[in-house]
């Protein structure tokens, strides 16, 4: 397998930050950069740019630019995305220049610095970069980032990267480092420059191999750029002392959780990466201990399982009695009626009431006729640490497996990952099988599960499952001392730069540094346990289960180690899943060692914790200033216009007396009912929704799910009626779309539609805000410490009188072709059809004309290509089974009532009109079966595929088509979703209209609606 990357917007924003700052820098040539790598030997007459020699070396050129434009162009990147301002460089000893990036964990920060790298040496020339790490796993990850990255950034830069990891006993790498003129990269972790260790001290000593020399000298003589990965933890005095040394150009720090602030140029926060779907999506299996009195009665109820054809079943565990009278442990499936006093063959703790009265579905529960009842992850009676340890482990496994089942047929590798609290529970070598209690706890789990699963109908996944044995399904990486061979304590790690490295190559090569194999269905490994060596720094975009066997502590956060398995996943192409509905695929399980509500409650709180820099209020003095990053060019939020924000929200209930967003704006923007604007401000609104969305409340971190609720619906016997397989057989048709049309046709529109009078191209001149203000008459300290002394008096929006002339030379027909990807033919025709007035806007702002010209350009290549839409049949269909393979589980907690004529007993709904549209389906006679249809089938449209939601067949006789319903206006929250949903629904309405005349006339009707009352209307 071969990881593949692609460009992503989010990351190319994160790039584009770092690089703006340093805006003006001129571009340095190798020559101008030389210089002697021991400057000590410079022979008398050589100057720097001359002849390089065979001793000579290449550094960074120095800065170019002041610090008043250092700081400004800081303050145009922060502005930009609505970050706070700075007012000053923030200088350390370390260097002058510290930029944070602030990127969440599982976003891909280190193929971000990477390709900065890669940029910052495209614009600027410099070349020498540092990448300082904290631990042993990150610097691997990091190598192993650079290595399968080259050949994705060749494409777009033509040139590699030459790196390596610092090794003081290995230093003509070192050497090489200084005097090649290319981009060269070296990775160091902290204990290699700042232990005490003999190898560690080198660093800093003149040694006979290396000329006479100091390694430090050399490295700082480079002037590289540092780039500290997790600075979080490299903040001690000793460390920050050392990295002086390295007389670093500029520092840039990346991290999910800064600790210390400096300029802040970007943010990609927790929130922001859910929302945007970049990481996964978690759910949680928590375990409850329940004290009941006067019982010592074990019982733990693993899951409630359905089926379509058979009641609810309870996966129990309770005691059983031996023959020979020893007692033991099991797992079984309880139905209703089951007496557990006989089926522990007479255990006197479940004699009194033990038997099953209710087992529900949708609330997870299990009642004995006693009283007892048991939600999914209740323990009772007597559950030690032992106990609890083989619960996390077999739920651990069990969620494996499920998973697994789903995943393995769209050719997806899932791998579970535990934490572990004693490295000797699972490799224990005073043992002949170096096997720890873990070790065999899992192997008797995992044999015991595996034999269940495979009793079921055989299929390529249990074939699979039959392949691997027990033995090699799992693996662990831990810290070892290489002289010793024993297994330490993490702790220890930080002896020095050849720490880390384990007595098992195989297993330290396949997690640490074998990424693809890892990847790979071909190996056997998919469990893998580990200390904290693997808890910062080290993921794998497959983790899809974590499980934690330790005690709670303070150390490392549940966010932290929830961070191992964020990324999204990728398939056996090396195709990152991020298509479609993300969350369908991408879910991230938990197994914790404590109750769901506990460890969801202190994971929010994580979360929570790290968005503290984030605006809290939503009031005037927030909006007022800020960019809303508008096609047709940026603009700023004025005074007046922040006022209206602020009613606006007052009078709607949307903000509290203080000023924060209520539950009631979250709650209508979910279900799309959010009123609209005022007049004025609803050209912006979908950005400033945007930037309502920046102020942050509680409310918006999103809840993990209960995983112990997730269950997979298969179709009841609804499925199975001829009604439903006829209207299956009339709109299960995959098809083709073609567009012919002119070119000279879309020219034209282009035209009339950009030198339009009223809606043509209009571009917004650059504009400056003044402000002006004055202290206030009593400070009070809550007002100085919140920034409050002053207020503004006068506020005003000027334009710049005068044209622009910009120093950037533009290729405005190939700027226009690179936004609407017409041929440069087509683009030059439609720029000579302009308005010379209309064309004369492009001095006042070239941007802004640019973004202007091709959204217009757009909106009519959309028009003319719905216009001139065909769709042709092709000869294939989508089958029944699309409805149940691969389909993902659903918390049925949220599903609501049973239903009678749907092809599942549940459905979840989106918002309310649907949760009411369902109903009155349900419900009417009319009706013989409906459903709602999987996110896997679709019409293609030139816009990007359309999932239409609801397939409903009537009664006969009464009705005399089928119909098929798209209810859109519950699901739509922005003017920009609107207009794509339109152009889908039209091209739907083609789809439909060209089936229905070749295959089934008449038979099959589509059409939207937001009711269930709407939808009569067309029927009758």
């Amino acid at each position: 397998m071969k990881l593949k990357f692609k460009t992503q917007a989010y990351q190319t924003a994160a790039v584009q930050a770092v690089v703006d700052c340093f805006k003006g820098q001129p571009l340095a040539s190798p020559e101008a950069i030389s210089y002697r790598i021991d400057p000590g030997k410079q022979t008398k007459g050589q100057t720097i740019g001359s002849t390089v020699a065979s001793d000579a070396g290449f550094r960074n050129a120095d800065l170019f630019l002041g610090e008043k434009q250092l700081l400004d162009n800081i303050q145009i990147v922060q502005r930009r995305q609505n970050l706070p301002v700075s007012e000053k460089l923030v200088k350390t000893k370390v260097a002058d220049i510290n930029l944070d990036i602030e990127m969440e964990t599982g976003t891909g920060k280190t193929y971000c610095y990477i390709k900065t790298i890669f940029e910052l040496n495209k614009q600027y020339g410099w070349s020498k970069f540092i990448i300082v790490v904290p631990s042993i796993a990150i610097r691997e990850g990091v190598a192993k980032s650079l290595q399968i990255t080259a050949d994705h950034l060749l494409e777009s830069y033509q040139k590699k990267a030459r790196f390596f990891i610092y090794n003081s006993k290995k230093l003509h790498q070192l050497e090489s480092f200084s005097s090649d003129a290319g981009i060269n990269v070296m990775v160091i972790n902290v204990q290699a420059f700042n232990a005490t260790g003999k190898d560690n001290r080198r660093i800093y000593e003149a040694l006979d191999d290396f000329q006479s020399r100091k390694p430090i000298d050399v490295i700082s003589a480079n002037r590289p750029i540092l780039i500290l990965d997790e600075p979080q933890k490299m903040e001690g005095g000793k460390t920050l002392d050392s990295l002086v040394n390295f007389k670093p150009l500029a520092v840039l720090r990346y991290s999910a959780t800064h600790k210390t602030t400096h300029n802040k140029i970007h943010r990609l926060d927790a929130l922001d990466a859910y929302n945007q779907k970049l990481v996964k999506k978690i759910a949680v299996r928590g375990i409850t201990m329940k004290g009941l009195a006067g019982t010592n009665a074990y019982l733990y109820l693993q899951s409630i399982d359905i089926s379509p054809r058979k009641p609810p079943e309870a996966r129990v565990e309770f005691e059983q009695k031996f023959k020979g009278g020893g007692i033991k442990r099991i797992v079984r499936k309880l139905k209703k009626g089951d007496n557990l006093f006989d089926l522990s063959e007479g255990l006197d703790q479940y004699r009194e009431g033990y038997i099953v009265s209710d087992i529900n579905a949708v609330t997870d529960t299990l009642s004995f006729t006693n009283g007892v009842e048991l939600n999914t992850g209740d323990a009772i009676g007597d559950v030690n640490e032992a106990a609890l340890r083989r619960i996390q482990i077999r739920e651990t496994i069990k969620a494996h497996f499920d998973k697994e089942q789903a995943l393995f047929q769209q050719g997806i590798k899932v791998l579970s990952l535990f934490f572990i609290d004693e490295v000797v529970k699972y490799r224990d070598y005073s043992q002949q099988d170096e096997k720890g209690e873990y070790a065999h706890i899992f192997e008797e789990e995992y044999t015991l599960y595996l034999n269940e699963v495979l009793g079921l109908e055989e299929t390529s996944w249990t074939k699979y499952l039959k392949s691997i044995s027990v033995e090699k399904t799992h693996s662990g990486y831990f810290s070892i001392d290489k002289k010793s061979k024993r297994l330490i304590n993490p702790d220890e790690e930080k002896r020095g730069e050849n720490a880390g490295m384990s007595n098992d190559a195989d297993a330290y090569d396949l997690i640490l540094k074998d990424k693809e194999r890892l990847l790979s269905l071909s190996e056997p490994v998919r469990f893998i346990f580990s200390h904290s060596a693997l808890r910062e720094g080290w993921d794998n975009p497959n983790v899809f289960v974590i499980c934690t066997l330790k005690h709670s502590d303070n150390t490392i956060s549940r966010r932290q180690e929830v961070g191992r398995g964020l990324r999204l996943s990728v398939n056996q192409q090396g195709e990152r899943m991020d298509g479609g509905n993300v969350h369908d695929v991408n879910v991230l399980t938990v197994v914790a060692s404590e109750s769901y509500k506990d460890f969801v409650t202190a994971l929010q709180a994580d979360i929570s914790a790290s968005l503290s820099a984030r605006p809290r209020i939503a009031d005037k003095a927030y909006f007022t200033g800020k960019v809303l990053k508008a096609a047709s060019g940026d603009v700023t939020v004025t005074a007046d216009m922040a006022t209206d924000i602020e009613f606006y929200l007052i009078q709607n209930g949307y903000v509290d007396k203080k000023r924060h967003i209520t539950e009631k704006y979250h709650q209508a923007k979910k279900e799309g009912a959010l009123v609209d604007l005022p007049e004025e401000l609803l050209p912006h609104a979908e950005l400033i929704f945007q930037l309502i969305d920046s102020v942050f409340t509680e409310g918006q971190i999103p809840a993990p799910e209960n995983g112990r609720n997730m269950k997979q619906l298969l179709p009841n016997q609804n499925f199975e009626k001829q009604e439903f397989k006829a209207l299956w057989q009339r709109i299960n048709r995959k098809a083709a779309y073609s567009v012919h049309f002119n070119g000279d046709e879309l020219v034209r529109k282009a035209v009339d539609k950009i030198n339009h009078k009223d809606e043509g191209l209009r571009v917004r001149p650059l504009q400056y805000v003044i402000q002006a203000g004055e202290q206030e008459d009593e400070i009070t300290y809550d007002k100085l410490e919140d920034g409050n002394s002053f207020r503004i008096s006068e506020s005003k929006t000027e334009a710049h009188r005068s044209s622009i002339q910009s120093a950037v030379p533009y290729d405005l027909i190939g700027k226009i072709v690179e936004g609407t990807q017409l041929t440069r033919h087509t683009v030059a025709e439609i720029m000579r059809g302009m308005n010379v007035a209309v064309f004369a806007q492009f001095r006042t702002n070239p941007e802004s004309f640019i973004a202007e010209a091709v959204r217009l350009i757009n909106e009519q290549k959309a028009t003319v290509f719905v216009e001139h839409l065909a769709y042709d049949p092709v000869d294939d269909s989508y089958d029944l089974d699309i409805f149940t393979a691969g389909q993902t589980k659903q918390d049925l907690s949220k599903a609501g009532d049973k239903l009678k004529h749907h092809i599942y007993d549940f459905v979840l709904t989106e918002s309310n009109i649907e949760r009411e549209f369902v109903k009155e389906l349900d419900s009417s006679t009319d009706v013989v079966v409906y459903a709602k249809l999987p996110k896997g089938f679709f019409i293609p449209t030139p816009v990007g595929n359309y999932n239409p939601d609801w397939a409903i067949s009537f009664k006969e006789g009464q009705v005399k088509h089928i119909y098929f319903v798209a209810e859109t206006k519950g699901s739509m929250s922005s003017m920009e979703l609107r207009e794509i949903e339109r152009t889908k629904i039209t091209c739907a309405h083609r789809f439909f209209d060209e089936m229905n005349k070749r295959f089934s006339p008449d038979n099959v009707k589509y059409g939207v609606v937001d009711s269930f009352g709407k939808l009569m209307e067309v029927v009758k």
